[in-house]
C-alpha cells in the first residue's frame, strides 16, 4: 500500500514533484535508494524478498512507483508487483511505461496494483484491479492511496490536500516543506487525522519526497527508512543527479 501526492506540470521549471509514503509489514525487508547496476541507469530501493522497487527513477528523467489496489480474482501465485515496477523503468517515456504496465496488467499475472509513470511531458496512473485503465494526469495536485485517483471519498487522500493546499505552493521548496510536515502527520489518540499508518505489524515503513526539476542540479531526493513521524529525511539528491547526468550528458555529445 501507498499514499502519493503528485504535484504535476505546475510549478515552472520543476514538472514533477511527488510524496509517497510506502506501507508494507515491517518484517518485509528492504534496501534503501542506491543506484542499480544496468542500463539505463536506475536509482530506486530494492525490496528484498521479491527484488523488485516501489519507487525509482532513470537517467531519462522517468519516475515510476507503484501501490496496491483491490482485486477480487487474484491468481495463486501472482508475480511480483515490484518487479514490474523496477522493469517499467527500463522505459525511455512515461507514456511507453504506462503502456506496457496495461500490457502486463492484462495479463492476469499479478495481484492488484496502481502504477504511476511520469515524466516531463506525460503522466498517467494504470489501474490494475478488477479494471485495467490508463487515466491520464492533468496539471495540478494529484493524490493516490490504493483506489481511485483524487478519491473523494478517501478520507486520508482529503486529509493530504486539504494540508497540501493550505499554503500557495509556488516553488519546489514550498512543496517539499509542506508534503514533509504532511506526511509526517501521526494518527491523533483516535486514531484519526493521521498520515502515518502505525500499527504493530504492518504500516509505513518508508517516506520519499522528489523534486525532477529541468536543471539537475536543482533535483531532489529526500528519503527516511523509517515512518517519517520517526526519522528525519536523508538528502539523497546527489545519487538522483548522478543517474540523470548520465542521459543530458549524453545528449550534449
Amino acid at each position: 500500500m501507498c499514499i502519493m501526492a503528485i504535484y504535476y506540470q505546475a510549478v515552472p521549471n520543476t514538472p514533477i514533484l511527488v510524496a509517497y509514503n510506502r506501507e508494507e509489514f515491517f518484517d518485509r525487508p528492504s534496501q534503501p535508494p542506491r543506484i542499480q547496476p544496468g542500463k539505463p541507469r536506475v536509482v530506486c530501493g530494492i525490496d528484498k524478498k521479491a527484488g523488485g522497487t516501489w519507487l525509482g527513477i532513470n537517467q531519462y528523467g522517468l519516475l515510476v512507483a507503484v501501490g496496491n489496489r483491490p482485486k477480487a480474482k487474484v491468481p495463486a501465485e501472482p508475480r511480483s508487483r515490484g518487479l514490474l515496477c523496477r522493469e517499467l523503468l527500463n522505459c525511455r517515456t512515461a507514456r511507453e511505461a504506462a503502456l506496457l504496465a496495461a500490457q502486463e496488467l492484462y495479463s492476469g499475472q499479478y495481484a492488484g496494483a496502481n502504477y504511476v509513470c511520469l515524466d516531463a511531458k506525460y503522466g498517467a496512473v494504470v489501474y490494475g484491479g478488477n479494471r485495467v485503465e490508463i487515466v491520464d494526469l492533468t496539471p495540478g495536485l494529484h493524490i493516490l492511496t490504493n483506489g481511485d485517483l483524487d478519491d473523494a471519498s478517501d478520507r486520508r487522500q482529503q486529509l493530504v490536500r486539504r494540508q497540501l493546499t493550505l499554503q500557495r505552493l509556488d516553488s519546489s521548496v514550498m512543496f517539499l516543506a509542506v508534503a514533509s510536515r504532511t506526511f509526517s502527520r501521526r494518527p491523533d489518540s483516535s486514531g484519526r487525522g493521521g498520515v502515518v499508518l502505525v500499527g504493530t505489524e504492518f504500516g509505513t515503513v518508508s517516506s520519499t519526497l522528489v523534486a525532477l526539476a529541468h536543471k539537475t542540479q536543482h533535483c531532489i531526493l529526500q528519503y527516511t527508512n523509517g515512518p517519517p513521524c520517526d526519522h528525519s529525511y536523508e538528502d539523497l539528491s546527489a545519487l538522483l543527479r548522478q543517474v540523470l547526468s548520465m542521459e543530458r550528458a549524453t545528449r550534449k555529445t
